[in-house]
């Protein structure tokens, strides 16, 4: 649900952070106090398309960010395919819009498109409003409130695990049909790529490999001079002598004098000396003797680094690669190479997998119309309690094609007055009438659906004070099991929220500044009497205004 939002240099509001509640929570105000920019930056976090002519006017940029905790799981798994994760079941959208146009968004502080934000947002809140009941004039979102409801999820279950079998079937033989247009020539360039592969016998690692080599050949011969110029140092030669000659002589002079301690100590350090540089001429010697290279060996190896460079631009940037597309060439080659028997056996395959498929397709149909007839019926007694009896909704199945959600095309429609044909929500529903429909169905789905936050922006709007308290109650309802944030003018909808926010706009000699902030209940009784009255409160508007508020509700 929507815990925190955060709103700063939006049209009007300068800065602004509202604190939501579990349940209700209620927005009021005066007509342009700012109302609507709430909702406008609510879409603006979801990835609603915006405008630069939202940017508070003077300043360089307009920030919304918002808090939602508790997100279900399967937010977080759809999060998770996107590379993103919640930190502990919170999750931060950010959004900033810059004076010229441009949007940056973030998400749990990680850079985010606002493709990716909006398709998340959608998962998180679903806004109803005048112009903005997007689910509900979509049919192809209709058959998700039916699945909501279903108590039998095995049968969806089943039929998605046979539907993907289905379509590997199909993936398969599309391959094979295609490979038989062109099979010749296929087989041709698929033979020549694995005969290339297999006689270049490559090995994971050797380009590095060969490539050391290569650096140590190339320095060989500057490492050869000094490890000789070492040696000679050490054996010394015809004109000098070398080190080891040297420190043997100097040895040989002190011990004269072996019978003075501090001779003797100087013996045993020379001798240790001696032997750490005799070591030391063995090491040098088989050095040298591994820097005898063959002439010829560095031509091999760039000979074979050229091989490999030509078969990375061909087939892959790594040995890995390549052996990778030589297991998949052979792979496809195997695939091509079918027998007429083999085709048959795969087409055996489809046959059976379609008809499982068709059987279950039936079963889900049959599942949902059953849930269908069930759903209908709550939604109209949700109707008829929100003023709306003479409605008619109707869940019209028809059958389309087979596809990962069942051959059903389900679509709500409804006649708005008796004797009239049904119609397609979007062709004869105005806004008012959608939100209310909206709100019937999300109480009959209320404990099986997904999304957190529900927004419906004015759902009062063309309705009188006693369907407006009937609307109050059902939006009381829902917010039971789903989070509810309205915008009202009516007092008789405000009476029963969680929290009620105030949205105030202030002016001083140059400027306009809307602010919002939470009301308690004296606060809350001298806006609703205001709602109801304008602005001469008078003790009667008071003491109604004490009545809605201590009505049950």
């Amino acid at each position: 649900m929507l815990r925190t939002l955060n709103i700063e240099n939006i049209a009007v509001i300068e800065k602004a952070e509202i604190e939501f509640n579990n349940g209700l929570n209620v927005l009021t105000g005066e007509t342009g106090a700012g109302k609507s920019i709430v909702v406008d930056s609510i879409n603006a976090i979801l990835g609603e398309r915006t405008s630069k002519e939202l940017v508070r006017h003077g300043a360089e940029y307009a920030f919304v960010s918002a808090l939602f905790t508790d997100v279900n799981p399967e937010i977080e798994k759809r999060l998770e395919e996107l590379g993103y994760s919640c930190d502990e079941g919170d999750l931060l959208l950010y959004r900033r819009i810059s004076a010229e146009g441009k949007s940056s968004c973030k998400i749990n502080g990680r850079a985010a498109t606002v493709s990716v934000l909006k398709e998340i947002g959608h998962l998180l809140v679903s806004i109803h409003g005048q112009h903005d009941s997007q689910a509900l004039l979509n049919p192809d979102y209709h058959f998700r409130y039916i699945d909501m409801l279903s108590e039998n999820k095995a049968v969806y279950n089943e039929y998605k695990a046979e539907f993907s079998e289905l379509i590997k079937i199909r993936r398969q033989l599309r391959i094979l049909t295609e490979s038989e247009d062109s099979k010749d020539k296929d087989i041709e360039l698929l033979e020549y790529q694995i005969k290339e592969i297999e006689n270049a016998d490559i090995k994971p690692g050797e380009t590095e490999a060969l490539t050391k080599r290569k650096k140590l050949i190339d320095s060989s011969e500057a490492m050869l001079k000094a490890y000789n110029n070492a040696l000679a140092m050490l054996n010394g030669d015809d004109e000098i002598n070398g080190v080891i000659l040297s420190l043997n002589t100097a040895n040989s002079e002190i011990g004269e004098f072996n019978d003075n301690s501090d001779a003797a100590e100087i013996i045993s350090s020379i001798d240790k000396a001696v032997d750490s540089l005799e070591a030391a001429k063995l090491m040098l010697s088989s050095a040298i003797l591994s820097l005898d290279f063959d002439e010829n060996e560095r031509e091999q190896i760039e000979e074979r680094l050229d091989l490999l460079f030509k078969l990375k631009k061909k087939y892959g940037e790594s040995e890995e690669e390549i052996l990778a597309f030589l297991d998949s060439a052979k792979e496809k080659l195997d695939l091509i190479m079918y027998d007429d028997k083999k085709l048959e056996e795969l087409n055996a395959l489809y046959d059976s997998a379609y008809e499982k498929t068709v059987a279950l397709a039936a079963k889900l149909s049959a599942e949902r119309k059953k849930t269908a007839s069930k759903f209908e019926a709550a939604v109209k007694e949700q109707l008829e309690f929100l003023d709306m009896p003479k409605i008619q909704f109707i869940v019209n199945f028809a059958q389309g094609n087979l596809s990962s959600t069942g051959y059903d095309k389900v679509e709500f429609l409804i006649s708005t007055n008796v004797g009239e044909p049904s119609k397609p929500l979007a062709k004869i529903a105005s806004g008012g009438e959608l939100s209310r429909i909206m709100l019937a169905i999300k109480n009959v789905i209320a404990a099986n659906d997904t999304i957190g936050t529900l927004i419906f922006d004015e759902i009062d709007t063309g309705v009188s004070g006693r369907a407006s308290r009937k609307i109050g109650l059902k939006l009381k309802s829902v917010s039971k099991s789903t989070q509810v944030i309205t915008v009202t003018h009516s007092a008789q909808i405000a009476s029963v929220a969680d929290e009620h926010f105030l949205i105030q706009k202030d002016f001083d000699e140059s400027r306009t500044y809307t602010h919002i902030k939470p009301l308690d209940y004296d606060g809350r009784r001298q806006e609703l009497a205001r709602i109801m009255g304008g602005l001469n409160i008078t003790d009667a508007m008071l003491a109604s205004a004490d009545e809605l508020l201590n009505t049950d509700k």
